[in-house]
This record gives C-alpha cells, sequence and structure tokens, in this order.
C-alpha cells in the first residue's frame, strides 16, 4: 500500500503554519527587536546549510529545517535576548545526539539495509520530528495555554509555557537514538507487543540497551532546554516522562499500524511527537505545582 500521501500530509499539517509564523514573527520583530529577527534567522539558515553540506538533509529538508528551528528560537525568544536562551539548546542538542548515533555503526547497518539515506532526510521526515514541537510552542499555542489556564503554575514559571514543545522534541530524540543504538549494539530485539524475537530494523522491535539510551538521551535533550530557559524541576520531569512516553508508543504504533501498512513512518513519528505533548499537557493540569516545582 503506498503510504506516500501520508508524508505529503504532515508536511502540508506543519510547514505552512510554521512558515507563516517565522513571517509573522521576524516582521514583528525586526520592527521592535532586530537583533532577535537578525540571530534567529540567521542561525537557522546556518543550521540548514550545515545540514545540507553535511549531506544529513536534502535541500528540501534543510529549508523545512530552518523554518521550524527559526519558528521554535523565535517562539522562545526573550528580552534581553541571548541566542543560547532559547529552544536553539535543545534543539542543537536532539541534533548533535542524533548525528552521533546515526553514524554508530553504520557499516553494520548498511550490511542489515536498515542505514539512512545517502543524501540524508528528506523534508517530511523533517517535518514529522520536528514540526509538532514548534507547532505546540508557537505564540497561538501558548495564548492557548494561558487563556484556557491549562499551565496553572505559568505565571510562577514562565518557562513552562515550552515544555510541551520540549516534550516533543524529547521524543524525537529518544526515538532515534534508541532505534539507531538498539539496532547495533542492543542484542536480540524483541516485539513490544508480544516480546517475541525480530529481525533488526523491524517495526516495533525494542531492545533493553535501545530503550535505555533513548530514555537517556530524552533526560539530555530535557535538561539542555531547562537549563536554557531556566526551567525548573516540573519542567524537567514533565518533559523527561512524556518523551519517555511518546518512546514507547513510538513502538507501540510500528508493532500495530505500521506493521498492518495503516501508518508510514512519518506519520509514526508524528504521531508519537503528540503523544509526548498530549501527555506532558495531561501531567501539567493534573501534577500541583508544589508537587515538584
Amino acid at each position: 500500500m503506498n503510504l506516500v500521501w501520508q508524508s505529503k500530509l504532515v508536511l502540508l499539517l506543519v510547514l505552512p503554519f510554521a512558515a507563516a509564523s517565522v513571517v509573522l514573527q521576524t516582521h514583528w520583530w525586526a520592527e521592535n527587536v532586530p537583533t532577535v529577527a537578525i540571530w534567529a534567522i540567521g542561525l537557522s539558515v546556518l543550521l540548514g546549510l550545515v545540514a545540507w553540506k553535511a549531506q544529513t538533509a536534502t535541500p528540501a529538508a534543510a529549508f523545512a529545517g530552518v523554518v521550524l528551528a527559526a519558528s521554535l528560537m523565535f517562539s522562545t525568544a526573550t528580552v534581553p535576548y541571548k541566542p543560547w536562551r532559547t529552544a536553539l539548546a535543545p534543539l542543537l542538542t536532539l541534533l548533535v545526539l542524533t548525528s552521533l548515533a546515526t553514524r554508530l555503526g553504520h557499516g553494520e547497518k548498511q550490511r542489515l539495509g536498515i542505514a539512512e539515506r545517502r543524501n540524508g532526510r528528506r523534508a517530511s521526515q523533517v517535518a514529522a520530528n520536528l514540526g509538532l514541537a514548534a507547532l505546540a510552542s508557537s505564540e497561538f499555542a501558548q495564548s492557548w495555554l494561558i487563556g484556557s489556564g491549562w499551565i496553572r503554575a505559568a505565571a510562577q514559571e514562565p518557562a513552562l509555557l515550552f515544555t510541551v514543545g520540549l516534550s516533543a522534541l524529547t521524543e524525537a530524540a529518544a526515538d532515534t537514538i534508541s532505534s539507531e543504538v538498539g539496532q547495533v549494539i542492543g542484542g536480540q530485539p524483541r516485539m513490544l507487543t508480544t516480546l517475541r524475537p525480530a529481525e533488526p530494523g523491524t517495526d516495533g522491535a525494542i531492545t533493553l540497551l535501545g530503550s535505555l539510551a533513548g530514555m537517556a538521551a530524552a533526560g539530555i535533550v530535557a535538561t539542555a532546554g531547562v537549563l536554557a530557559l531556566a526551567g525548573g524541576s516540573r519542567m524537567f520531569a514533565v518533559s523527561w516522562a512524556s518523551g519517555v512516553f511518546g518512546l514507547f508508543f513510538d513502538s507501540l504504533l510500528g508493532a500495530t499500524m505500521e506493521r498492518r501498512g495503516w501508518l508510514n513512518n512519518d506519520a509514526v513519528n508524528f504521531f508519537s511527537t503528540a503523544s509526548a505533548a498530549a501527555f506532558a499537557l495531561l501531567l501539567l493540569a493534573a501534577l500541583p505545582y508544589s508537587a515538584v516545582g
């Protein structure tokens, strides 16, 4: 079954909204604090060029990365402005971790036929992994969170508004690291649903070492986000737990929906980051502020 339409749908759901947000944000910041617009656009373009030149992304994927990175940086910008005090920090952490993990045991992955494509990730893959984080961190989403009173502690800890987006980033890191590490040094993979042995690279198959590596990666990205935005223990606990939840939700979708040919990998990744964001919303609404923060 040809499921390419799902990848196109992910792009359609993510990129137009993110691009419109970047245009509006660039215009607003350029008029009010030009330094923010210059740094956000400049650093995002630089990241895209590096990814393209390093052949870790196609030209279209690099462009998608530029848009999503700029959106994330704008949504977390504060005055006085410091680029490293934005979503750039957890985003860079995610990119470095996943890049290193992708190169781990590359020869073995090629032998097994599960290595990443030579010309890098496609635009739909970038949108599937980073798109939800950008959408959840947008001005519209943050305004809704404030207006609805969903995050009751936002007044005491404004950085909490980025927790939902950060949770999506931690899931993206956990999923990629878990897969890349598990396929090479994780040992015998087993299906999440039945615990039966499976071949490396099988949808829904997990390894203990790969899962632990993914959980650690989620913690590292969550830490980077908390440090960059001066968040508290509540922000770390929610984003890390949500990333781990999304990691196993991803495997569950892989073992069921993807193996049956109902979802392709881009759709699975998008829904998994969405599950992490949704889980974060539930935790933020359920946990009293004094319990963790």
